[in-house]
């Protein structure tokens, strides 16, 4: 059972005082961050790819790089890429200069991403969503598979016999499928045997089982191991020493980062009283103390059969030093009792068909 952490690097404005972080700060603050999570024992940390003025990340190549030589076992991953408006070339070549820097830690969370701002930034055009991740895919996994590759595809010119490079340390490098819960995704990241990440960040997380059957389900029928596929959450949540502390501190950045996106998509307010029904052991909020957050994971491991949980952490803009503090409650007292009580669940057949 893997614990780590994904952050999409919000500069949006802090709820107290109205003032907005400048986007090097945020980022800088992030390098910490990764830091500290490598230090206490977390296995994984993910940034998220955006282009709007409240999310200072349009590169997460480039932040995981820079935390990459102050890190030593910590994975690093986008979270996701949004695979249908980037060269999959430079993709591959930006993750595999990472994985060089950090000596085979770099991963690739492709998706479709939940903005639309990449698309008319890099000149394609929505209607050609779908039809675009499906030949970016195509081409990714192609590209991992030999150094030499020869491709043709209805969006980016051929590629005729030509070397990518440089090679990633890991062969192969690792590509996970980042679904928001879609079946269809589902099943495509299992026909293809790849690792996938669910978003499971409203209703109950126990809905997220039969897509993960879903998924093994397509993965063995295409011949894949499914036992060995890995399947992700990514779920927002914070840590504190006891639960009200925890709820008081995530509640305002959590409210005014869900209404001011919920204002753009036709949602209804966001309250104190959907906040505190998400805390709930059913709920899909990992927030509290660190016995609160661990039963939590340990029920979505045995129940819904996630195998990497990361924790989406801070939700908008929250004081550094609590984030911080967060960070190293999940790596010292969560995660550890998380992967003792795995372990022993397992040890005694747990989890087995």
């Amino acid at each position: 059972m893997e614990i780590g952490i994904s952050t999409f690097v919000e500069t949006s404005p802090d709820v107290k005082t109205g003032e907005v972080m400048s986007h090097a700060q945020r980022i800088r603050e992030v390098v910490e961050e990764i830091v500290l999570a490598d230090q206490v024992g977390l296995d994984v940390y993910g940034v998220g790819e955006h282009h709007r003025e409240d999310y200072a990340a349009s590169s997460p190549a480039v932040i995981l790089a820079a935390a990459a030589t102050q890190t030593n076992r910590i994975r690093l991953t986008s979270a996701v890429t949004v695979l249908s408006s980037v060269d999959p070339v430079r993709v591959f070549q930006d993750f595999a200069t990472l994985d060089g820097l950090s000596n085979g830690r770099a991963e690739i969370m492709a998706g479709r991403g939940s903005f639309i701002e990449s698309f008319p930034l890099f000149g394609y055009d929505l209607n050609d969503y779908d039809e675009l991740f499906e030949e970016n895919l195509e081409l990714l996994l192609k590209l991992r598979e030999s150094e030499k590759v020869t491709w043709k595809g209805g969006h980016r010119p051929a590629i005729p016999n030509l070397g990518i490079y440089p090679r990633p340390v890991q062969n192969p490098l690792p590509v996970w499928i980042g679904s928001g819960g879609n079946p269809e995704s589902a099943v495509r990241a299992g026909v293809l045997g790849l690792p996938l990440v669910l978003a499971i960040i409203g209703g109950s997380p126990l809905q997220f089982a039969p897509l993960v059957r879903l998924y093994k389900q397509a993965a063995t029928k295409a011949g894949h191991d499914a036992a060995k596929l890995p399947v992700a959450s990514h779920s927002h949540g914070f840590l504190a020493r006891d639960n009200d502390t925890a709820a008081d501190k995530f509640f305002p950045s959590t409210q005014d980062r869900m209404n001011h996106i919920g204002r753009e998509r036709g949602w209804g307010p966001y309250t104190r009283a959907t906040f505190d029904a998400a805390r709930r052991p059913e709920g899909a909020l990992y927030v509290g103390d660190p016995d609160t957050v661990a039963e939590k994971i340990i029920s979505l491991r045995k129940q819904v059969g996630i195998t990497r949980f990361m924790l989406h952490m801070p939700l908008g803009t929250m004081p550094h030093e609590d984030v911080m503090a967060g960070i190293e409650l999940l790596g010292k007292e969560v995660a550890p009792r998380v992967r003792e009580e795995i372990a022993r669940w397992e040890a005694a057949g747990g989890g087995q068909a």
